[in-house]
């Protein structure tokens, strides 16, 4: 980085980290683990819902700013008053339906949006950029398990938007120097999800005593990863002191049918009225979703050491008693 490079090895001095995004579902989980382990973070979003004003309140640590990164200089702004070490760049709109709904506004956000953050980092000296990325880069998987270096073939404008994001980060790092390390992940979930999406709809249902019965997707096999292991990717793709590559998938490496995931939804929660019909998923009544698959963690862990801690089981399990302290604190 333009102040230092980041290291584990240089954990003893607290790092300063921008999350864009800040606000957001993975965004704040990043947040609060990096307070945690004792660093400060410039949490940089349009809005910040009531979990991240709480966090705020609580630690000096956790300061937020707002801001939009399609506004150069209102990001400009924020990282020379910040003068963050490294960020995490969060900021986008996610999702393959809102994507077909304003591909104008997803190349706005997504791409215009990261190529201001690439260049308020260039302005201001700061080197190295953790990018959220996603599986749908690879578009359909031609094979049970995709490695980084499977064929990047997105057919909707969420994953061709992020596969940009990819490409123009690496010519940052021709031309400036900039370390842009990108994190595929896939189908994150956890507590608090802003969106419908299975596994999240199928839990919350079950949970609710509230009956999910989906008529497609049985047969759609997916590598559902926890949150927990998301943010362990992040961070140590964040702290390696030199890393070989700059891209990591970051999952748990085992892809699920949502027939196999509903029945252990059904076995963990006694009663739940949750099922799917067989047959390939489906974002519309006419628009199959891009087959998946498992995520190879292989260079993650030979790179950044990172092994996923949550199989599908224990995630849901971590799921389950998350939602139920939540409902019992009335939080």
């Amino acid at each position: 980085m333009g102040r230092g490079p980041l290291a584990t090895s240089f954990k003893e001095t607290c790092l300063k980290v921008l999350i864009t995004g800040g606000g957001g579902f993975i965004g704040r989980e990043l947040g609060r683990r990096l307070t945690a382990r004792g660093d400060e973070v410039i949490a940089f979003d349009s809005a910040f819902p009531p979990e991240a004003l709480r966090l705020a309140e609580e630690t000096s640590q956790y300061r937020l700013v707002h801001g939009d990164i399609t506004d150069l200089a209102n990001l400009v702004a924020a990282f020379q008053e910040g003068k963050p070490d490294g960020v995490i760049h969060c900021a986008a709109i996610v999702g393959v339906l809102f994507s077909i709904a304003s591909p104008s506004s997803v190349f706005r956000v997504n791409l215009q949006g990261s190529i201001n953050v690439f260049e308020a980092m260039r302005l201001t000296d700061v080197r190295r950029v953790v990018h959220m990325s996603t599986e749908e880069v690879y578009g359909d998987f031609e094979r049970p398990v995709a490695t980084e270096e499977h064929p990047q073939r997105p057919n909707m404008p969420y994953g061709i938007s992020k596969l940009a994001v990819e490409h123009t980060g690496r010519t940052y790092r021709n031309l400036y120097g900039l370390e842009c390390i990108n994190m595929r992940t896939s189908w994150v979930y956890a507590v608090g999800l802003p969106r419908p999406r299975p596994p999240t709809t199928f839990l919350d249902a079950a949970l609710q005593g509230k009956a999910c019965h989906l008529a497609h997707g049985g047969d759609a096999a997916i590598d559902f990863t926890h949150m927990n292991d998301v943010v362990s990717g992040v961070l140590a793709a964040l702290d390696a002191k030199a890393p070989t590559h700059d891209v990591y998938n970051i999952g748990s490496g085992t892809a699920t049918t949502l027939a196999d995931m509903v029945a252990l939804v059904r076995e963990l929660i006694p009663g739940a009225d949750v099922s799917v019909a067989p047959g390939p998923y489906m974002f519309t009544p006419t628009l199959k979703a891009p087959t998946k698959g498992a995520l190879d963690m292989s260079r993650a862990r030979e790179d950044l050491g990172f092994v996923p801690r949550f199989d599908l089981r224990r995630g849901f399990e971590a799921y389950i008693e998350t939602w139920r302290s939540q409902q019992k604190s009335g939080s």
